[in-house]
């Protein structure tokens, strides 16, 4: 059954992105990125004062979300130093141990990618990871099957990976995490849009 969803704000302003818990100066400001417009949810990626700026988005599912599938229709400009990890992340925030799923991951003026994390992993970097040749800058439908034992990656109606080792296999939800300077910061005059068209997620069959 396919569940058209609302979006949240996840994290408010100031909120430190990934590379901001590690001391960059990147952080969330969900009042200064995302708006609405023409049907389209826009995030407005850009620096201010030294501070690159993103936001991350909670689609809100009801009920427990233990597999199905997750898709999202999305274009960006390419924007070096800003990226997308899409995620799936443990309700139990036990990670690396719960894994993690994430797609699409990857910078904005580079090519996208699939990530499992395994379950029952010990270190961060215990993964399987499904490269594609697939850009931002055209519109694409992007969508994570998960279910018992087995993870697909689809772009475009087009299988590009599975994962069959160590499947997470625990309550997660949905993030769609769009951050900064990772690896690097951008460049302080970079400033562009990423447009989400919609998001719908499956129960299992």
């Amino acid at each position: 059954m396919g569940r058209h969803t609302r979006i949240s704000l996840q994290y408010a302003d100031g909120v430190k992105d990934t590379a901001g818990q590690k001391g960059a100066p990147s952080r969330y400001y969900p009042s200064k990125v995302v708006s609405v417009s023409g049907g389209l949810l826009n995030l407005y990626l850009h620096t201010e004062n030294g501070t690159p700026m993103s936001a991350a988005l909670l689609p809100i599912l009801p009920g427990n979300n233990l597999y199905g599938k997750y898709t999202i229709r999305f274009r960006s400009d390419a924007l070096a130093g800003f990226k997308t990890a899409w995620l799936l992340w443990p309700n139990s925030e036990n990670w690396p141990h719960d894994g993690e799923i994430d797609f699409p991951e990857g910078s904005l003026d580079g090519t996208m990618s699939g990530f499992v994390h395994h379950q029952n992993a010990e270190v961060g970097t215990d993964q399987d990871i499904n490269s594609t040749s697939v850009t931002y800058t055209a519109w694409h439908t992007a969508s994570i099957e998960w279910s018992p034992n087995k993870v697909r990656f689809i772009v475009d109606d087009k299988l590009i990976g599975t994962s069959i080792t160590q499947v997470p296999n625990t309550l997660m939800h949905w993030v769609i995490q769009t951050e900064a300077c990772t690896p690097t910061c951008p460049d302080v005059t970079t400033a562009g849009n990423l447009q989400i068209d919609w998001v719908t997620a499956y129960s299992p069959a």
